[in-house]
């Protein structure tokens, strides 16, 4: 029997092994430590929320820094938005004047054109009311007399007898009260003194804003990364035209005040009735404080002129105007120029009062516009991620 020869394969190159390939050194060491997964706290909307709450502590911090470093430099910055103020307002007037004369006399001329105009004003309110001072104080004895009748009359109040005992009362009251009075009488001075120096201030900045505002600007857009000038440049603008609006708004609403006052008055019969609508209008630039101080004025005189019943109807009518003003007109054309919503105006209003008092009202809108134009400009305009910087000219 024969064996068989094995059967040879045909030579071929020797192959290796095949083994799995050496993973590379991070793999290995990745593989050889056991990972641990991280943990996380609660689900992703808590985390989004952590997030969202620690960002908002942020802007209330930012926000507190803010209102403790105006309080520290009140004057400054009461001096500096004045400045502004006044800069929107006379920018236009010496735009016009720049046509027949060099930059720096036509922003003069401006400035003073309107210190012409609100000391005309003044000097008409004044001349009006010492021209028939002593008829308005014989009738004003008059109207007091009457007043006293109508309060006798009154069961509940016939204890208070007449004008003779009013002013003994109020005379004793005065001399019990006189220390007290003549420390607010310090205060009252050093806030006065305060204001004048604001003023004096307001307008000094506002001689350099209106004669080299843009010099000015670019001084400060050099401290800005060169591709982000384009940004800031839009980011600015809206914030002036915002700020600008705002100041415009109020004028128009001013106007609006001092018509309405001037319609009513003429109407009922009140004398001085249009130096009370200059009286009005100048009041509607200070919030709160205006508005009261000319419905007391022109209550005084209807009371002056025509007795307490008239005086009485004068009253209510200011006060329809005010509230006209407040709840109709300051949402309708300052909210439209700052493109803030009424109930977003209210609640601004309502919020600087409580933290920062009168000027809190006063600056609470225009700040709240100007800062809502430029995040709204930025967020616009931002680079989209991963997009190569452009630089912008300078």
């Amino acid at each position: 029997m024969t064996a068989e020869a094995p059967t040879v394969a045909p030579t071929t190159a020797a192959e290796p092994p095949t083994t799995p390939q050496d993973p590379a050194p991070e793999q290995a060491a990745a593989r050889a430590v056991p990972q641990s997964v991280p943990t996380t706290f609660g689900a992703p909307w808590i985390r989004s929320a952590g997030e969202v709450a620690w960002k908002l502590v942020g802007i209330v911090a930012a926000v507190a820094i803010v209102f403790y470093v105006v309080g520290l430099i009140q004057v400054v910055f009461v001096a500096l938005f004045l400045a502004l103020v006044f800069t929107t307002v006379l920018l236009p007037l010496g735009d016009f004047y720049d046509r027949v004369m060099p930059r720096g006399l036509a922003m003069a001329a401006s400035l003073l054109t309107a210190v012409l105009a609100v000391g005309a004003l003044v000097t008409y309110v004044v001349s009006s009311v010492v021209s028939k001072w002593e008829d308005l104080a014989a009738e004003f004895a008059t109207g007091l007399t009457d007043l006293a009748e109508l309060l006798t009359g009154i069961p509940m109040l016939a204890g208070l007898g007449g004008p003779q005992d009013w002013l003994e009362d109020g005379g004793a009251w005065l001399q019990s009260h006189a220390g007290d009075y003549a420390g607010t009488a310090a205060q009252s001075a050093g806030s006065i003194a305060e204001g004048a120096t604001a003023v004096v201030l307001a307008i000094f900045c506002t001689v350099f804003f209106l004669t080299q505002g843009a010099r000015m600007w670019r001084w400060a857009l050099d401290f800005v990364p060169a591709d982000r000038h384009d940004r800031w440049e839009a980011a600015a603008a809206a914030g002036w035209n915002s700020f600008a609006g705002f100041t415009r708004g109020m004028f128009f609403v001013a106007l609006s005040d001092g018509i309405l006052a001037g319609i009513f008055l003429s109407v009922v019969g009140v004398p001085l009735a249009l130096p009370l609508s200059v009286v009005v209008f100048l009041g509607a630039f200070i919030p709160m404080i205006g508005p009261v101080a000319a419905i007391v004025i022109s209550v005084l005189v209807a009371l002056a002129a025509k007795g307490p019943v008239l005086a009485l109807v004068v009253l209510i009518g200011m006060v329809v105007v005010a509230q006209i003003d407040a709840n109709v007109l300051q949402p309708l054309i300052t909210g439209k120029q700052v493109s803030l919503h009424p109930v977003v105006m209210a609640l601004v209003v309502a919020a600087g009062s409580v933290l920062g008092g009168l000027l809190g009202a006063v600056v609470a809108v225009p700040l709240t516009a100007v800062a809502w134009a430029v995040f709204c400009t930025l967020r616009r305009t931002a680079p989209a991620p991963g997009a190569p910087a452009v630089d912008g000219a300078d």
